[in-house]
């Protein structure tokens, strides 16, 4: 630059903060648009959107065990002295059709993972029954063959008579359809990284494709005569040193989630240097150049940003580190619109230390945020039992667990997490996609006391516990409530169990639908109304008018759990049918076909209707609509968010106060609608509620 290039220095301007050097990048735009990804390359992608379960798993009522499908009631009163003797009628493997059918009086042996036959509602283990007949098998004739694939013995003779030696209930050792997801529920949020577990429970709903955040694209530019690629001959004697900045960062941008671009290194010319950094800002979201930022002469960077775009902070007081840039640069006429107008630009310093410790410390957090990544965490935490838990089975225990931070952030209390089990049995996906971990329970522990400390060895070290648990009733409106929140996780499990799950301590808020009958020292945060019913065919083809119809016509009837608030208002609804009638209402639900026959969520009866396998479902107006069915409406429920009081203040739960509020408002809109407002307006039967009781 001659001899007046000193005079031309441009010095430092006044040192940032580092909090103002977060603030500058954070008012940078790095996100990329969604982008839609097969199944099989989505590890380690975030999705960008909520995916529901569109098919029950399983799909079908299947046995837990090997025994003998039955039905429950012809089992009743049965036990060692006097057992109940039925008619064997065939077998029924896993993986075949049945192609028996369970009248009274019979039963058909089954497999384990078989499909039940028509007429069965439970299983017998096959430990509990004796062969009186025919081969003159006993237990052991249930046992799987060589090649472990199915039951032999009873096959032999299927006139054998079976004596069952215990009675059981609708439903034991059955695992019914959608018991591990069920159809309509809330499989995975957006926001949640895909690992190996998530892409198995989407595996197992069918889904080969999934909607993700992008890759934030971003080109690296190392500047400097001095600089030579690895691979490239070396000159020491002009002072040439191998470009480490350029591979170092790129793996970290890789890390972190973004698509690193490499370019040509630039040296010191201002006319390549801008022809460098304008092709990479035309072809990515971020650009990021190390070296030429300090105050010397020959460091023409700044120049560069403050002509071809905008130089918001030159110099961050931190070591080390402090020749840092924050700016834009503009595109070209010619560069993909989709991109914008401009590009992201950070400059780091040239020494390969300084530019990885601002890369780490700056950027890679930007990026993250940007591809919707976690911040990355410890491979074990250490925890605080939520609840007691006992076990006693001289074995040592994997228990899977969840995690909540329960802390209310002023340092007072117990800031480590709550410590929960989560267990749906060794068949089910889902306790994977619920737990973030193990605890190895020794063999000679019996109990494990709430508050006790645990180890708990996480499945990655990039799982995130959620910031809020909830648990309770499944609802559509509550679907797309958790969407507005940052990485909440919710149980379906039930009012009724909801309501106990919160007396007892762990989940931060409880949903509930319908009356309930439970006592529990909670805070209402809000809540809405929703119209349930009977679902029928589009049409009503059967004319179904109302209640009486199921328990006077021969109707098949799909149901809910005894948990589920639908359940609990159909019980009162059938309650004041028998004052009606003058009638006892167990009686009246004996008539009904199916009243036993339960779906896990709000949305699998009516599916059951599409499909043609009932000709009623008890279901929501909204998923009536959503499925294209008939509705015959029974009255509408009260769905309440509660919160334990202890955790009220929490940010989370706080957040999900301010949804519910009625002085909400929909993020970035202009209306005055409150945003649960702008949900339920969406969604055919709903409304607020006008006051916060059940």
């Amino acid at each position: 630059m001659g001899g007046d290039a000193v005079s031309d220095r441009k010095e430092f301007r006044d040192l940032a903060s580092p909090e103002a050097a977060r603030d500058a990048i954070a008012s940078l735009d790095l996100s990329p648009a969604p982008e839609t990804v097969p199944l099989r390359e989505a590890r380690g992608r975030v999705l960008a959107e909520r995916v529901d379960a569109a098919i029950d798993v399983p799909g079908f009522d299947r046995a837990s065990m090997d025994g003998y499908a039955v039905r429950a009631r012809d089992t009743f009163g049965a036990d060692e002295a006097d057992p109940a003797e039925l008619d064997l009628v065939g077998a029924v493997h896993a993986g075949s059709e049945p192609d028996v059918t369970v009248e009274p009086g019979t039963c058909a042996e089954i497999s384990t993972g078989a499909v039940m036959p028509d007429g069965a509602d439970a299983v017998v283990m096959v430990e509990r029954t004796d062969e009186i007949g025919g081969g003159g098998n006993d237990a052991d004739s249930v046992a799987t063959d060589a090649e472990g694939d199915a039951p032999t013995g009873a096959d032999d003779d299927a006139s054998a008579r079976i004596a069952v030696r215990t009675s059981v209930a609708p439903g034991d050792h059955v695992m019914t359809a959608g018991t591990d997801i069920a159809a309509g529920a809330r499989a995975l949020g957006p926001g949640t990284r895909l690992t190996p577990r998530e892409i198995g429970l989407l595996s197992a709903l069918g889904v080969d494709e999934v909607p993700v955040a992008g890759r934030p694209r971003v080109g690296i530019v190392s500047t400097g005569d001095e600089l030579v690629r690895p691979g490239e001959a070396l000159n020491p004697d002009r002072g040439e040193i191998y470009d480490v900045n350029s591979t170092t960062i790129a793996a970290g941008v890789e890390e972190a989630g973004g698509e690193p671009v490499l370019y040509p290194h630039a040296g010191d010319d201002y006319e390549e240097m801008e022809r460098l950094l304008r092709r990479a800002a035309d072809e990515c979201d971020l650009v990021l150049s190390s070296g030429s930022t300090s105050a010397s002469a020959v460091d023409v960077i700044y120049r560069v940003i403050e002509a071809r775009g905008e130089l918001l902070l030159h110099g961050v007081a931190v070591k080390p580190g402090k020749p840092m840039l924050v700016g834009r640069l503009d595109r070209t006429d010619e560069a993909d619109g989709s991109r914008g107008d401009e590009s992201a630009y950070i400059g780091l310093p040239g020494y390969p230390v300084s530019a990885l410790t601002i890369f780490r410390t700056f950027v890679a957090p930007a990026i993250r945020e940007a591809a919707g990544q976690p911040e990355p965490a410890t491979a074990t935490v250490e925890g605080r039992m939520g609840v007691g838990e006992r076990y006693g089975e001289g074995r040592m225990r994997l228990m899977p667990v969840g995690l909540l931070d329960a802390s209310d952030g002023d340092g007072d209390g117990d800031d480590r997490p709550l410590v929960y089990p989560v267990d749906k049995g060794s068949g089910a996906t889902t306790s994977l996609v619920e737990a973030d971990g193990v605890v190895a329970v020794d063999p000679d522990t019996e109990y494990l006391d709430a508050g006790e400390t645990v180890s708990v060895d996480l499945f990655s070290p990039d799982v995130r516990p959620p910031t809020l648990l909830g648990v309770g009733e499944d609802d559509p409106a509550l679907n797309r409530l958790l969407d507005r929140l940052a990485n909440p996780r919710y149980l379906a499990v039930g009012s009724r169990e909801g309501l106990r799950r919160l007396r007892d301590g762990v989940p931060d808020v409880a949903v509930t639908a319908g009356p309930t009958d439970r006592d529990v020292d909670a805070e209402e945060l809000g809540g809405w109304t929703r119209e349930w019913g009977l679902v029928v065919p589009e049409g009503n083809p059967d004319g179904v008018e109302g209640l009486a119809d199921l328990v006077d016509r021969d109707l098949r009837f799909r149901n809910r759990p005894t948990v589920s608030g639908l359940r609990r208002s159909l019980d009162g609804a059938l309650d004041s049918l028998a004052d009606e009638r003058d009638a006892d209402r167990r009686e009246l639900a004996e008539r009904i076909d199916g009243h036993e026959r339960t779906a896990k969520a709000f949305e699998s009866p009516v599916r059951a209707v599409v499909a043609g396998d009932a000709d009623v479902g008890l279901g929501l107006r909204e998923t009536a609509a959503r499925l294209g069915c008939g509705f015959v409406p029974l009255g509408e429920q009260s769905v309440v968010v509660r919160a334990a009081p202890d955790r009220v203040d929490r940010e989370p739960v706080a957040a999900l106060a301010a949804e519910l509020s009625a002085d909400g408002r929909e993020a970035g809109s202009d209306d005055a609608d409150p945003a649960l407002d702008a949900i339920l307006d969406g969604l055919p039967g709903y409304s607020r509620n006008s006051r916060n009781d059940p």
